[in-house]
Formats: C-alpha cells, sequence, structure tokens
C-alpha cells in the first residue's frame, strides 16, 4: 500500500480540522512554518493542491475537504485504539460526576455489583459543582438533574416527585387521607416552598402552606423525612430501595415534576470501559422503573 509519509498526514489532519496552520501549529507544538511544509509535501507527493492559500488565512480545496475526513477518522480509528491498549496495561479508568444525593440513595448500593461484574474497571465519583456538561466537569459522564439537556442525554430515574414520610410519623399523627389534610400537618421544604405549593395547587388545595424547614440538599431533606420529623416532596425512583424496605412510605400517587429526570450525559466518542459503564447505567434503570 503506496502512503504519504505520515508525518505529513498527522500535520495535514490538523491544519484541515482547524483551517488553520496557525491553530495546528499550536496544537502539535510546532511553528505555522512547519506545519506549511508539511503540508506542501503532501501535496507535492499527490500533486494537487489541498489548500487555497489567501492574504488572511487559507481554505480547504474540494480535494482537501475529502482527504480531510479520511484522515479524521483514520487517525481518530487509530487514536481509541491506543487509548484501549494503554489502559488495559495501566488499568481501566472511569470518571463520573455525580450528585451527593444519587450517590447515596441510588447508586452507591448498586456499585458493588458492577464492580463484581468488571473488576478491572475503576470509577471515581466526583461533586459536579455546577456543570452542565462532561467537559465542563472534567469527566467522562455526569448525571445531571431536570428537563432533558441538549446533548447525548439519557433518563436513568424519573425525577417525580409525591409526598412521603416515614412510618414513625404516620403512627405518632394518624392517617393522612386527603390532600388538604396536609395543611394540618409538618412539611419539609427542598430549597424553597414552591414545590409543594405547586403540588397543593394542582389537587385544589387552597390557603397558606404550612412554613415549615428549608433545605438545601436532598440528603438533608431525606434525612429529616428518615426521622419522622415531617413530609417532604421525594422522588420517589431516588428513593425506591427505602421504600422497599419500609423505612418510607408513599401517601398519595400524585406526581410533581414529571417532566424531570436524572439524566445520564456523555460525550460524542467515548472510550470502551466509559461506554461500558453507560450501558450499565441503562440496564440498571431498565431494570426498575425510570
Amino acid at each position: 500500500m503506496k502512503m504519504p509519509p505520515p508525518s505529513t498526514l498527522r500535520a495535514f489532519e490538523a491544519a484541515a480540522r482547524r483551517e488553520s496552520f496557525l491553530q495546528a501549529a499550536k496544537e502539535l507544538g510546532m511553528t505555522a512554518a512547519a506545519v506549511s511544509q508539511h503540508v506542501k509535501a503532501l501535496e507535492d507527493w499527490l500533486r494537487l493542491p489541498l489548500f487555497e492559500r489567501r492574504p488572511r488565512g487559507v481554505r480547504l480545496t474540494a480535494e482537501g475537504r475529502e482527504l480531510g475526513a479520511a484522515c479524521s477518522e483514520g487517525l481518530g480509528h487509530i487514536a481509541r485504539a491506543v487509548d484501549r491498549l494503554t489502559a488495559r496495561r495501566s488499568g481501566l479508568r472511569v470518571s463520573l460526576a455525580c450528585k451527593p444525593s444519587v450517590v447515596n440513595h441510588w447508586l452507591g448500593p448498586r456499585l458493588p455489583r458492577f464492580r463484581a461484574a468488571h473488576p478491572e474497571i475503576q470509577v471515581s465519583v466526583v461533586y459536579p459543582l455546577g456543570a452542565l456538561t462532561p467537559d465542563e466537569a472534567g469527566t467522562d459522564l455526569l448525571i445531571r438533574h431536570g428537563t432533558k439537556p441538549p446533548g447525548r442525554a439519557e433518563a436513568i430515574l424519573s425525577a417525580a416527585t409525591r409526598p412521603t414520610c416515614a412510618p414513625a410519623y404516620l403512627e405518632k399523627h394518624g392517617p393522612i387521607r386527603t390532600a388538604s389534610a396536609l395543611l394540618d400537618h409538618h412539611l419539609l421544604h427542598d430549597a424553597t416552598e414552591a414545590a409543594w405549593q405547586s403540588w397543593l395547587a394542582a389537587r385544589g388545595v387552597e390557603g397558606p402552606t404550612p412554613q415549615g424547614p428549608l433545605y438545601a440538599d436532598f440528603n438533608l431533606l431525606v434525612s429529616s423525612v428518615l426521622s419522622g420529623l415531617g413530609i417532604g416532596l421525594c422522588p420517589t425512583a431516588l428513593i425506591a430501595d427505602h421504600l422497599a424496605a419500609g423505612t418510607l412510605t408513599v401517601l398519595f400517587d400524585e406526581t410533581a415534576d414529571e417532566d424531570k429526570a436524572y439524566w445520564l450525559l456523555s460525550g460524542p466518542d467515548v472510550s470502551e470501559p466509559v461506554a461500558i459503564l453507560r450501558d450499565w447505567f441503562l440496564a440498571e434503570s431498565a431494570a426498575g422503573s425510570i
């Protein structure tokens, strides 16, 4: 197979992708003149122009675009193969940005199953710190709460909430049979009172919403609910283990936040271990009700 020198292909691929000799030079750690020389050598080898030289930069020719796409695809395959081979030698690692509440109530109890199935993959979990994408978080994957975000996002858990309390609360305060009866109970609020106000209004309950503690973090809220301090609007899917164990109980089936979910976000091109963890997340969500 007759091929041009690899060094010319690498320089050309970067220049074609960025359509700039200067930007390619910064990426490759060489001078723009060196990139230009590599591209000129490739053009001489092919005997056709790949760029139009202009006073304020360069522009790909039709042949340049065709070869640039092929080089990007080919070098991409090589890079991914190298990643897989070096990962096997040094150990497979996947980083995940995730809120503590998801780790505590859903991911943590399930991670041992992933570890047992894939002992070769080390999972590192970090705080998202407000990041909206894996790239912003500096991680391979990100779990995000809310309505569906742009990009590759797959729902792993529903975020629909229902009035929830501990059995001990009902033992102390008696059964709660109607939504309007909640106005006489201790309601716990996640960040603001808006969620309870919306849930009650949707059930035709009028009157001021009972004031209660405001919690900036769901972990704090659910801890108080578990302690029997009051009733919280909790995402049922996230606390499914507590419901199955009987440590929490749902008072009404009517939900709020039906349009929200916990979304698993990944980049456009993931490594093999990242794909394995992503597929495991989707299998876990499919095994239960999302």
